[in-house]
């Protein structure tokens, strides 16, 4: 505990006084995924998440703007957000969150996680037409009905994003590729059985879903490693 604390009065000192970048505001794109923050920092948090489950809206909500403030900001953790997909919805949503910069992706992300309840609600009561819609074998048009009906093209143009740009990126069949291959080999790889799940530096957090579980485990991690440097 007492480590703990020391790790959060530097870190709060360390806030106040740093003039490092807003490191918040620098987002890298690699192997479908996005890393915010600082790309050498010490502590690499990723999340792997889907955007039908409702744990990770729940996290997104009372999780991640306190562990950019408190971590990412000062560049002593970096947050990497990838994605298990689960079903079509997911994946469209993945999809539109991958269109465009990758400085756009954080905003897009927690829109779309924070409306989840509003549109997740549409899908769970859909009729049996909105469905067949969706299922047309013909992805590009089954994205396109399931993103009007749900409201993406409401939230994407809230953005800026223009319907074509839209629909380009609901068309993108090598991102569509690379996020449902990314998805199998994250899961194999790692042994992933749920979502939200989290790694540091790559090494599973067993039983680790939400925010007041994984504080702790950041905090252990920044306390090894300001006593492994002195």
């Amino acid at each position: 505990m007492a480590s703990r604390k020391l790790v959060l009065f530097i870190l709060a000192s360390a806030s106040i006084s740093s003039t490092t970048p807003e490191w918040t505001q620098n987002v890298e794109e690699a192997n479908s995924g996005h890393t915010i923050g600082n790309p050498d920092a010490e502590v690499k948090l990723a999340e792997y998440i889907s955007y039908t489950c409702s744990h990770c809206a729940t996290f997104t909500k009372e999780g991640e703007s306190a562990l950019k403030q408190r971590y990412v900001q000062d560049g002593t953790v970096s947050l990497e957000i990838r994605h298990l997909i689960r079903d079509p919805i997911d994946l469209t949503v993945a999809l539109l969150t991958h269109c465009g910069e990758p400085e756009s992706f954080s905003s897009k992300h927690t829109a779309f996680m924070a409306s989840q309840d509003n549109w997740l609600a549409i899908a769970i009561e859909s009729s049996a037409d909105m469905r067949q819609r969706w299922s047309n074998p013909d992805r590009e048009e089954g994205r396109r009905a399931l993103s009007e009906d749900l409201g993406f093209y409401e939230i994407m143009r809230a953005h800026s994003y223009t319907t074509t740009e839209i629909n380009s990126c609901l068309a993108d069949g090598a991102q569509e590729s690379a996020l449902i291959n990314s998805s199998m080999n994250d899961a194999r790889r790692l042994n992933l059985r749920g979502t939200p799940s989290f790694t540091i530096n790559d090494a599973l957090l067993p039983n680790i879903h939400r925010w007041e579980e994984l504080e702790p485990r950041i905090i252990d991690e920044l306390a090894s490693n300001l006593i492994g440097s002195n």
